[in-house]
């Protein structure tokens, strides 16, 4: 099965173990990391509440986004928000020109609304908030929405102010915004696969950015343990955090077609991959990427301790 991998990095106590490309790819081309932004959008909220922009993760988000006011969303938390427990009704097909997510790109202004909120304050209740756990990348612009609104800036800014500049990150990086300007929060995240790897390292150096505590030890861990489990997803996953995958020893931001950054805590692992699946929606892809990521994790383990020069 073709994989169609364009970049592979695997980290170890801050050293690169491996780093390839394929694709006709190199180390400083960026590549868009779709869903993988959804954990991006995770961090900043974890900033914002660090900030005191968000008064925590059981604050109601129309406290934040007004026009939501009357809405499904009257009543969904942040925490609900986050670990898509919104219970509103939402179509997430990517093959579907008239599912949700597609119309959310396409949304225009109403009346001057974000056209995002616009979209997603039409859409009806199916749950009690908090009831049962739907995939939807709405709720994570929304997140988006939230953390800009809180924070009095764009996502841009706020990353580049909490995590970019204080990381140390090696490329500038993007986001694709909708019509209003507004970063889509539950993907169009783009930059180089190293600095995908360096997200990975600040979740496993516990939230800091150079001296800056950009996430309490505390949400860290619960935006990083499993809020709701279900059956192994095609990737292995068995739960869900703030917008990150549960697995037994890891937990991961997953993206379409293939994107990826798992952390391994205990062994102190990274492992960042970048690819191009042809057929995006089939679980045999997500099979075999499970599979390479668990023979990757292996390598990495028993891979003794490399020279300094290759630190992080």
């Amino acid at each position: 099965m073709a994989e169609r991998v364009s970049g592979v990095i695997v980290l170890k106590n801050r050293q690169v173990l491996l780093e390839r490309y394929g694709l006709g790819r190199t180390a400083k081309d960026r590549w868009t990391s779709y869903s993988v932004g959804k954990s991006v959008t995770s961090i900043l909220i974890g900033a914002a509440i660090q900030d005191g922009y968000i008064n925590g993760m059981d604050a109601p988000l129309i406290d934040y986004i007004h026009e939501l006011k009357g809405s499904a969303y009257d009543g969904v938390t942040v925490r609900q928000l986050l670990t898509m427990t919104s219970g509103v009704k939402w179509s997430e097909d990517y093959t579907d020109p008239n599912s949700d997510d597609a119309l959310l790109m396409t949304a225009p202004f109403i009346d001057g609304v974000n056209p995002g909120v616009a979209y997603m304050r039409r859409l009806p209740r199916i749950h009690r908030p908090g009831a049962k756990f739907d995939y939807k990348t709405g709720d994570s612009h929304l997140a988006g929405v939230l953390v800009s609104k809180a924070a009095g800036k764009s996502m841009s800014e706020y990353l580049s102010d909490k995590l970019w500049r204080p990381f140390g990150m090696e490329q500038d990086a993007f986001w694709v915004v909708d019509p209003a300007g507004q970063e889509y929060g539950g993907g169009g995240f783009i930059t180089t696969l190293r600095d995908y790897a360096r997200i990975g390292q600040f979740m496993l150096d516990g939230g800091r950015a150079g001296a800056i505590q950009v996430l309490s030890p505390g949400w860290l861990a619960e935006a990083t343990r499993a809020h709701l489990t279900f059956s192994p997803t095609s990737t292995g996953a068995t739960g869900y955090g703030y917008h990150w995958w549960i697995y037994k020893d890891a937990y991961a931001a997953l993206g379409h077609a293939g994107q990826a950054i798992f952390v391994y805590p205990k062994d102190k692992i990274v492992i960042a991959i970048n690819s191009a699946w042809p057929e995006p929606n089939l679980p045999e892809y997500g099979q075999a990427q499970a599979a390479f990521v668990e023979a990757l994790h292996a390598a990495a383990v028993a891979q003794p301790e490399g020279p300094a020069r290759n630190a992080w």
